[in-house]
């Protein structure tokens, strides 16, 4: 026998062997494939039918795929499933059976051929890929996909492994995990508020503790109450107010010691702060551990949160017991002492009316005293020789009583219309102007006496003043300036003004006979006091002067030369 070119006998039997292997394997195959023993697929290709199958040796692999809830299958490079597990078929409600050999872009929308073709061409250039894409089952309903590719050699043939996972299983998954989510934020933030709270309890507590502190060290008695008024502190000067015995339950302390009398008008204002926010004050009584009710200042402010919510309020008591029974003898004092002025102003109206009686019902009789002496003067013979002298002399002096007598009435009669006149209206007067005025009425007795009077009064030349009273002031002063002048000089009166503060003072210096104030200073303004009896006076010109002085609101002021 004649061996080829190129083998040799020995490689010939070799692959003749082989080939006779390979018959007998594709053979029990195809007896395997008949009875139902192994899953297998055949293609037709270029070179005839090719048969794909899973082999015994990975059954371990296709138990576990079977069994998986997850997609798996093969396909070749035009898309034709090699194989397919339960788990696929079922998305696709279709029989396996439809599904292996089938092409899988069948099972895909027409929106997503397009992106499954490139998704396809670049997992074979590349040897993997992924993408996502809804799959249409037998009934028409879609199911979104998650597609993970491999390129595998399976029989030395390129395969392209798949694994698809459903994501309506995983948007299922993720709405719980949402859930869950917000279920531990709701948790967290619960916990947050709970810390929170627990912090403030504890921060609020340290500030009850110091605050408790600070109000055990003050003199007063200290209180607290809940935001609802309700007592929830008291510190220890109360109960060494109320006493060691002290078994009162702490929210019904006020109510225990309290006033009867001022329990009504303490709960009604209580209640009013509660509601409203206000500042809480009232004064009422308390009984302390002698059985003796005290006067208490109750005062008390709200303590806000920082969201503005009183929390608490914080208030104390004052005793006042000392100070109320002051003021209440201030009050019996000035009561009394109104009783008083009642009875004085009735005195002065009644010395007003005795005055203005008295004056007008003396000018008759002085009238008909008058009358009689002219009567007597003219009834009387023309008398000469010794004793003539003297009866003229007489005369002279009852007539100049009666005189007197009748200016004294003129001059009450003024002082009652001086006092009639006290709220008189004040106007804008010129002082200069004024000054001069009287000086020209004076000027009679100014000449007589060889006086000067000097006028300087141009830094207030105005000032506001009744303008009849200011006029009375001037002249009384400016006439008694000239009545007492000393007999040694020349007189000279200087009228000048000046301001200080809120006052015009008015000042009349002359240099005459002098004053001693330590002596005559209480009689100087004084009603009928005349500190010099050689001229003829009546005691009232200083006293009107002083009280229009005073009526207005000013004060005199002597100075001796």
């Amino acid at each position: 026998m004649r061996e080829l070119p190129g083998k040799s006998a020995a490689e010939l039997a070799r692959e003749n062997e082989e080939l006779r292997y390979r018959l007998e394997e594709a053979e029990e195959l195809i007896e395997a494939v008949r009875t139902g023993a192994v899953d297998a697929l055949a293609i037709q290709g270029a070179e005839g039918p090719r048969i794909f199958t899973l082999e015994g040796a990975d059954h371990g692999y296709r138990t576990l795929i079977e069994q998986m809830n997850e997609g798996a299958m093969l396909l070749s490079e035009d898309g034709t499933i090699l194989y397919g597990n339960a788990c696929l078929a079922g998305w696709l409600g279709r029989a396996l059976e439809e599904v292996i050999g089938g092409e899988f872009n069948t099972f895909i929308p027409l929106d997503f051929q397009g992106y499954w073709q490139a998704l396809l061409q670049k997992s074979w250039a590349e040897g993997k890929g992924k993408g996502e894409l809804p799959l249409r089952s037998q009934d028409g309903s879609l199911r979104p996909l998650s597609l993970s590719m491999n390129v595998l050699s399976f029989h030395e043939t390129p395969v392209l492994a798949v694994i698809t996972t459903d994501l309506s299983a995983q948007e299922k998954i993720r709405v719980i995990q949402a859930r869950v989510i917000e279920q531990n934020a709701v948790i967290a933030r619960k916990n947050e508020e709970l810390t929170r709270q627990q912090q403030a309890r504890q921060a609020i507590e340290r500030v009850a503790a110091e605050a408790s502190r600070m109000l055990e060290g003050i003199p007063q008695i200290a209180w607290t109450t809940d935001a609802h008024g309700v007592t929830t502190y008291l510190n220890h000067r109360w109960f060494d107010f109320t006493g060691p015995g002290n078994r009162v339950e702490l929210g019904n302390q006020w109510q225990e010691y309290i006033f009867p009398d001022d329990a009504a008008a303490s709960n009604a204002r209580w209640a009013e702060c509660l509601r409203t926010g206000e500042a809480f004050e009232i004064e009422y009584r308390f009984r302390n551990q002698a059985g003796e009710y005290r006067w208490m200042l109750g005062r008390a402010l709200p303590s806000r949160d920082e969201q503005g919510d009183i929390v608490q309020w914080i208030g104390t008591f004052t005793d006042i017991h000392e100070h109320k029974l002051a003021l209440e003898r201030i009050d019996q004092a000035q009561r009394e002492l109104q009783v008083n002025n009642e009875q004085l102003t009735r005195a002065n109206v009644d010395l007003d009316n005795f005055i203005y009686t008295a004056s007008h019902d003396l000018k008759a009789p002085i009238s008909n005293i008058e009358g009689l002496l002219q009567a007597l003067l003219l009834e009387l013979p023309a008398q000469t020789g010794v004793g003539a002298d003297e009866v003229s002399l007489i005369m002279k002096m009852m007539q100049d009583s009666v005189d007197r007598f009748k200016r004294t009435i003129e001059h009450l009669t003024e002082v009652t219309k001086l006092q009639k006149e006290h709220g008189a209206t004040a106007a804008t007067v010129d002082l200069d102007r004024l000054a001069h005025e009287v000086r020209l009425d004076l000027m009679p007795l100014i000449e007589a006496a060889g006086a000067t009077i000097s006028i300087a009064v141009g830094t207030c030349p105005t000032i506001s003043f009744s303008e009849k009273n200011l006029r009375s002031v001037l002249y009384n002063l400016l006439s008694n300036a000239l009545k007492y002048r000393s007999p040694d000089r020349p007189a000279h009166v200087l009228v000048s003004c000046r301001v200080e503060a809120d006052y015009a003072v008015l000042r009349v210096q002359d240099n005459g006979l002098g004053l001693n104030l330590d002596h005559d200073g209480r009689k100087l303004f004084a009603m009928f006091q005349r500190l010099h009896d050689h001229v003829e006076g009546s005691g009232i010109g200083l006293y009107m002067v002083k009280k229009i002085v005073e009526n207005a609101g000013g004060a005199l002021k002597s100075k001796a030369r």
